[in-house]
């Protein structure tokens, strides 16, 4: 009998790879779960079931300087970057399809008052870049006031949520207040990414 807060059999074994704000991983190595730690972060995972291969990002959408301005608004940039991205990685190691993608989406939940819920608003820029986008996501788990960690295989597609205690959440939400004092802007990437 499993305890109640042990992870399911297929997440208690091979290689975990963590992912961090900023990365975007892709594989389709069986034995390979990917792991990460959000707040009002989302991450999604994108995988192409035929051929089972599928990857997750993780990306925090605080508000940007005004050149990062576009059909998104001021705070999505490095959030559509991060999803084109994933996306176009994951066609390219597939088969291509879009028809063949599944998508699943996870975070942005309101762990820190400081931060002007950028949850509620990465959660709608999701929403609106799927839809924009044409893709629905097969599964979300989104929003609350709580962290949580997300275990993704990307060979399976299966994906694994725990909800964080609050010692956890406010370590989480002290280190994207940190990100969003500093308010790091990235470079914009050298070249468009088109989705196919």
């Amino acid at each position: 009998m499993a305890l109640p807060n042990s992870l399911p059999p297929e997440f208690d074994r091979g290689v975990v790879t963590t992912v961090h704000q900023g990365d975007c991983h892709v594989s389709d190595a069986a034995d390979l779960t990917y792991s990460t730690v959000l707040g009002s972060c989302i991450s999604a995972c994108v995988r192409d079931r035929v051929a089972q291969v599928g990857g997750m990002n993780h990306f925090l959408l605080a508000e940007q300087s005004g050149s990062a301005r576009d059909r998104y608004g001021a705070s999505a940039r490095y959030g559509a970057f991060a999803m084109e991205q994933l996306i176009n990685k994951v066609l390219t190691r597939g088969t291509g399809k879009k028809a063949n993608l599944e998508i699943k989406v996870f975070g942005g939940g309101k762990i820190n008052s400081a931060l002007d819920d950028v949850g509620r608003k990465n959660i709608e820029f999701v929403r609106q870049f799927l839809l924009d986008e044409g893709y629905v996501a097969t599964s979300e788990d989104l929003g609350g006031t709580y962290a949580r960690r997300v275990l993704f295989k990307p060979y399976s597609g299966r994906a694994f949520v725990k909800r964080l205690d609050s010692e956890i959440g406010d370590n989480v939400a002290r280190e994207e207040a940190a990100i969003a004092k500093r308010r790091i802007i990235l470079p914009a990437p050298v070249d468009d990414i088109e989705l196919f």
